[in-house]
């Protein structure tokens, strides 16, 4: 065994290029949609937005992949934001609250829950940020409420409208009373948007609940949500337990609190970017975009079509038609 492992192994691997030449293989080659269970091909799920082709079903997007898709071409000044002390409160419960930030740091490459950046959106200057909820649920605490707040201001200060996507399981349990002051903290911010007289739009995206859902996210000019997404307070299962009664089909889902008028438009991730875009220049005053030039182009071409076949049915026989001819 000594001679297979000692020798023929790393002699076949020189053979292939080496160990330098092992090919790197993401984990999850193959994703399940949630919906329909099929497995779907992480290359064309990340070509579709991290949107199942054929369900519909709408993924979680990473954060700094939504900026990119927001930007004019995917160009963005990101936004610093200041830091705050990691464990005011010396938090422990089954884990040290340092070691859980420390593994949501390793695993998201960011401080914390809130990315921002600055750029163009179709030409006009915007401010967005992202809630990821791949960083600790995507909880509020001192640092995302301080990142809110930094980039709420940064849009004042450029005079830009502030695009907000959302996802969050509420107010970050290890920072207690720090992490419930968020709320009115960055309220007060959106008050400084409003008196500025700049565009607040939200997107509510799955899922965004608890202290977030009664704070800023409900707090906009306009309140979009992605399709399918869950948004409320108490999660439907914590409510059925309370209640003791079953919830109607749909609860708390994109779909029926647009029906109940908590939202005002359910929009899919492939149009969400034109529908903002629209959004902002009627909110800022703005002319709408003129067409693109190959749609312009394709129409001239088809009125020019249509022009010839009136002139070539204005020479023929009145009641004739180039066939009888």
């Amino acid at each position: 065994m000594n001679w297979i492992n000692n020798f023929v192994r790393p002699k076949i691997r020189g053979w292939l290029g080496g160990s330098s030449s092992k090919r790197e293989v993401p984990e999850n080659m193959w994703i399940t949609c949630p919906e329909s269970g099929k497995m779907v091909f992480y290359k064309d799920l990340e070509a579709n937005l991290w949107v199942v082709p054929e369900s519909g079903y709408h993924m979680r997007m990473p954060a700094l992949e939504r900026l990119k898709h927001m930007f004019d071409g995917g160009e963005y000044e990101a936004l610093e934001f200041p830091s705050v002390t990691d464990d005011p409160l010396k938090f422990r419960d089954n884990k040290k609250y340092t070691d859980r930030l420390k593994a949501a740091r390793a695993k998201t490459g960011r401080n914390d829950a809130i990315v921002a950046g600055a750029g163009k959106l179709d030409g006009l200057e915007a401010v967005i940020a992202v809630q990821d909820f791949e960083f600790m649920g995507g909880s509020l605490g001192m640092a995302a409420g301080e990142a809110i707040i930094t980039a709420m201001r940064e849009a004042v200060k450029r005079r830009a409208p502030f695009i907000f996507f959302i996802a969050s399981g509420g107010a970050r349990m290890q920072e207690a009373i720090l992490s419930l002051m968020q709320m009115p903290r960055t309220t007060i911010a959106v008050q400084e948007l409003k008196e500025a007289g700049l565009p607040y739009i939200v997107v509510l995206t799955h899922p965004t609940t608890g202290g977030v859902t009664a704070s800023y996210a409900m707090l906009g000019d306009v309140h979009l949500a992605e399709t399918g997404a869950l948004i409320g307070f108490a999660g439907p299962r914590v409510i059925e337990q309370t209640i003791r009664e079953k919830l109607p089909e749909g609860f708390q889902r994109a779909e029926y609190l647009l029906e109940h008028g908590m939202v005002d438009a359910v929009v899919t991730r492939h149009e969400m970017r034109g529908t903002i875009s629209r959004l902002v220049r009627v909110l800022m005053h703005q002319p709408a975009l003129a067409e693109k030039p190959e749609r312009t182009q394709a129409r001239t071409g088809q009125a020019e079509e249509t022009g010839a076949a009136e002139d070539t049915a204005a020479r023929e026989p009145s009641g004739a038609t180039p066939a009888d001819g």
